[in-house]
């Protein structure tokens, strides 16, 4: 069921059983991240690899030290400037923390989510929770409660609805190699706005056998419907001919008869707009039958670095 009533959601979780929550950046599959039980059903649902380990959220800074040790000032500085927000840090993990949330790795991913509702959530129970996309492992993730109820209508039972993800992509990871920063994935923050706070930020590449962190697969954030990246949109739909054609743009339309549907992420070219639009669009995207999606490449500064990344990993092949 969808339902705005936080307390179905509390008993929900306090029964090892998992729900889906708002965040800023997507919805979370969550369930508690001390319950074996709960992580379990989380893998299961999602069909997620073991080896791809989860974000626990908490519900403030003063609860970091009961799921990380030897934290970095760098760390401390960037989590008192960006939480509650879009920011993952990779840290040592307390020895309460599960390997099943860890994938065995000696670090856990952790975060403050910036949404009232799961925050008050967080507040009323008594454990943080692990809590990766709402969707099939590889599909596009979720921004809203529909979104969920479209992937886990038969596997989960209560959705939790906070409205459309303010941000609409998911959180930018950070974590550090002898108290070095280093960007395990690119997301809400953009790498300009963490290396105002810290200095250079080293960019760490994809692992797809033993990835750091979450989100690191090179095939990732996936429609079903083949979708191709490039720099020169009208070329590509030439070498499409007679297929139905969907077009991913930035603020740009397209006039072409092949082109089914269109999607136009900020008609003024604003990078925060478009990034909110991102995942929403390809759902439309991918419901409209099309043999082919087409997306336009973004400007690579910024939010842009973001959208790219999505859609680079959304287009793998394999």
């Amino acid at each position: 069921m969808i339902t705005k009533n936080i307390n179905i959601a509390i008993d929900t979780l306090n029964n090892n059983d998992v729900v889906a929550i708002p965040t800023e950046t997507v919805y979370g599959l969550a369930g508690n991240a001390f319950s074996e039980s709960a992580l379990n059903k989380i893998f299961a649902v999602k069909k997620r690899p073991l080896f791809n380990p989860l974000i626990v959220h908490i519900k403030s800074i003063e609860q970091l030290e009961s799921i990380a040790i030897e934290i970095p000032e760098n760390a401390i500085k960037l989590a008192k400037y960006f939480w509650p927000g879009p920011l993952t840090l990779i840290l040592k993990k307390n020895s309460a923390v599960s390997n099943l949330v860890t994938a065995g790795k000696p670090t856990v991913a952790v975060r403050v989510p910036n949404h009232p509702l799961t925050l008050s959530l967080l507040d009323s129970l008594q454990f943080p929770l692990a809590a990766p996309s709402a969707n099939p492992f590889g599909s596009i993730s979720p921004t809203s409660a529909k979104h969920d109820l479209n992937y886990f209508e038969k596997t989960i039972d209560v959705i939790l609805d906070g409205g459309d993800c303010e941000n609409g992509v998911e959180s930018t990871i950070i974590g550090f190699e002898d108290n070095e920063p280093i960007l395990y994935r690119h997301g809400s923050i953009s790498i300009e706005e963490i290396e105002l706070k810290i200095g250079k930020v080293k960019i760490h590449t994809n692992n797809n056998s033993n990835p750091n962190a979450p989100g690191m697969l090179s095939r990732h954030y996936s429609p079903s419907t083949s979708i191709y990246l490039t720099n020169n949109v009208t070329e590509i739909i030439n070498s499409f001919y007679e297929k139905k054609i969907g077009l991913l743009m930035f603020k740009n339309k397209v006039i072409a008869d092949e082109i089914i549907h269109q999607e136009i992420l900020s008609e003024n070219g604003d990078m925060k707009v478009a990034a909110q639009n991102l995942y929403a669009a390809l759902h439309r995207l991918d419901n409209c039958n099309l043999d082919v999606i087409i997306a336009e490449k973004f400007p690579d500064k910024g939010l842009g670095k973001t959208i790219n990344d999505r859609l680079e990993r959304a287009a793998k092949k394999s």
